[in-house]
């Protein structure tokens, strides 16, 4: 790591933007440990091993026509930082062309700053990702596991390295087969996302557009859940309890940006998620739990996430 580098690349912000991204990026690599990606063939192979299992897996049980991304990297910190800074700066350009400030270069700072701590903060943690390449020009999807991550959390957790990764592929596969499964999802999401940030960016609020952007993540994060419960080729109870105590037990700082980042709010995703769709899979089966890719008119609502019998009245389910 190196701070100084860290801190001259935010203070030297330029350009005509809130934010410099490209300082963002560098400032964020310069205060990150890349670790290793010194990975052998046989551990390459076994990655591909679970991410076609996976694959494999998933299908069957939610009756899904999907395939994994083309593009499947094992990432360090930096890779991962890198392909992050492109996404933020794709989402946040809309507001930044509405944003006018006082003092354009003294604020260019402190956002560029802000940002690349987060970004930093969350490449040191980050396991895996699904990543749509939201706003992005390619239709290309992309699937990263930040190995240096998975090997660190393994080792704290006390879990075996290979099933540790495993789960994580897992995981990232059924969102992969949630976007694969239902083609319009990145089209709504994007356009509910253009929605709220359109507002933002003239000093307003579109409730409506983000309550609709976090019911539909609701559901992304709580269905995954579900498939993960009936694909994966193990019990993993232990491995989300010692994730969570580990979230738990982290100091002051790393809670106040976990909450700052809303990564508080995800894990209530997930939960509130997981119980709409263990309720409809109770009801009836997983393959009408998966009618929620069917259209987006499929999608439950807030209230009918609380209340899965009313989806399934709705849809004559």
């Amino acid at each position: 790591m190196n701070l100084y580098r860290s801190v001259r690349a935010v203070t030297g912000a330029s350009g005509d933007g809130a934010v410099d991204w490209d300082a963002v990026a560098e400032a964020a690599r310069a205060s990150t440990d890349p670790g290793s990606l010194d990975v052998s063939a046989a551990e390459r192979e076994a990655y591909a091993d679970d991410v076609r299992d996976a694959r494999t897996q998933i299908r069957s049980v939610g009756d899904l026509s999907f395939d994994v991304p083309d593009r499947i990297e094992i990432q360090n910190r930096h890779h991962w930082i890198d392909a992050n800074a492109d996404t933020f700066r794709r989402v946040m350009r809309p507001v930044e062309a509405h944003t006018t400030v006082a003092i354009p270069g003294v604020s260019r700072v402190v956002n560029t700053g802000t940002m690349s701590f987060m970004l930093a903060f969350l490449g040191r943690n980050v396991l895996g990702q699904y990543d749509p390449l939201l706003l992005a020009d390619s239709n290309d999807h992309a699937l990263y596991f930040v190995r240096p991550n998975i090997i660190d959390v393994a080792e704290k957790l006390d879990v075996e390295y290979d099933r540790f990764r495993r789960w994580i592929a897992f995981h990232e596969v059924t969102h992969a087969a949630e976007f694969g499964a239902a083609p319009w999802l990145t089209d709504h999401l994007e356009a509910t996302m253009d929605d709220g940030i359109e507002a933002l960016s003239k000093g307003t609020l579109d409730r409506e557009a983000f309550e609709e952007l976090d019911a539909t993540m609701t559901v992304v994060e709580g269905y995954a859940e579900l498939l993960m419960d009936h694909a994966f080729d193990d019990e993993y109870a232990d491995l989300r309890e010692k994730l969570d105590a580990r979230r738990q037990g982290r100091g002051p700082l790393a809670k106040f940006v976990r909450r700052t980042l809303g990564l508080g709010m995800k894990r209530r995703q997930y939960e509130r998620g997981k119980a709409f769709f263990e309720h409809v899979a109770e009801q009836r089966d997983v393959e009408t739990a998966s009618k929620v890719w069917d259209r987006p008119e499929n999608l439950p609502t807030g209230e009918e996430i609380d209340d899965p019998n009313a989806w399934l009245r709705r849809l004559s389910l």
